[in-house]
């Protein structure tokens, strides 16, 4: 199986390596909701600064769906920007590049690697959900790779894809017929037996070795260490915005084999992990602000919290924030 860093013909790819990534969130003007381009630059550095391997723009965090494509294109531009401009030259960059159509998915998959984007994160089509099978999946992403700049890692969320779940054996025939244009697969439905299976069969990079190259993503920070004891390559997991440091402290203890150590340090993120998926996009937003003091709220419809939520937050996540400005 090709590397990552030679999919889609391309020698000079940053590597996909090990670790922790982050879906990175989108900033706003609290009053005008325009993009925040230097809040959006600062937050990149400050995740690459707490030793992120990667960044995934325009991803479920990002509010992909509350954006224009011209808007896409600059957060991913200006994400690529920051971190070149701050020396993190080796930090790559993936971009959410999800459409329901194969037209429009190599259209966005070529306009988010002009913007810097070095991979694709695709979910599933699922509008027609009554007419979505197992064969139209297989085609459409078999045709994307073919047709896209970029490789691609698929994105199996079933809670975005009104539960579409690409199962182990599909996931396997995809990798094999796409030979390495397919290079990875982001498992946010939390199975991590799932998980171990596609990472046995591609063999997957790993804390243990680079491997294919081939990556096995966990999807949630919640699982951290498991994926790291099940042959996976690293997360991409929204509490890695808030708890960046903590997230990598998890996955090199386990790497180092300080395994009591690491499982310690898991059940503090997942309990501070846990606030932040129950408060979703607005929560973590919060979260950041009342942490680092720069965050704001998500674009409309997506609520607000008041401050009681808000101080509900800061209390649920206080242990392991207590960890992370430690690191």
């Amino acid at each position: 199986m090709a590397s990552n860093g030679d999919s889609n013909g391309s020698s000079s790819r940053r590597q996909l390596r090990h670790g922790i990534y982050a879906p990175t969130m989108t900033f706003f003007d609290k009053e005008s909701e325009d993009l925040d381009i230097p809040t959006i630059k600062k937050h990149a550095v400050r995740l690459a600064k707490a030793g992120l391997v990667g960044l995934v723009t325009m991803g479920s965090n990002g509010e992909a769906v509350h954006l224009t494509r011209d808007e896409k294109t600059a957060v991913t531009r200006a994400t690529r920007e920051a971190l070149d401009e701050a020396g993190f030259k080796d930090v790559v960059v993936i971009a959410g590049t999800s459409e329901s159509s194969v037209r429009l998915a190599v259209e966005l998959n070529k306009e988010q690697a002009a913007a810097g984007a070095e991979y694709a994160l695709m979910l599933p089509p699922s509008y027609y959900r009554a007419q979505v099978n197992e064969s139209m999946m297989f085609d459409y992403y078999t045709t994307v790779a073919e047709a896209s700049p970029l490789p691609i890692i698929l994105y199996n969320y079933p809670g975005a894809v009104s539960g579409l779940d690409m199962d182990s054996d599909f996931m396997i025939r995809l990798v094999e017929a796409t030979k390495g244009k397919v290079c990875g697969a982001k498992f946010t439905d939390a199975n991590t037996g799932k998980l171990t299976r596609v990472a046995y069969a591609t063999n997957a990079c790993s804390v243990k070795s680079q491997g294919s190259g081939w990556m096995a993503f966990g999807g949630i920070a919640d699982f951290t260490l498991q994926t790291a004891a099940s042959g996976g390559s690293g997360i991409i997991a929204g509490g890695a915005n808030v708890m960046p440091k903590l997230c990598v402290k998890v996955w090199n203890s386990f790497q180092e084999g300080k395994y009591e150590e690491a499982m310690e340090l898991q059940k503090v993120l997942s309990k501070g992990d846990w606030v932040l998926t129950k408060a979703a996009i607005a929560g973590t937003k919060a979260a950041i602000e009342l942490e680092f003091g720069y965050g704001g709220y998500p674009r409309r419809p997506l609520q607000r919290l008041n401050e009681e939520q808000r101080k509900q937050i800061k209390s649920g996540i206080a242990d392991a924030m207590k960890l992370e400005h430690s690191l």
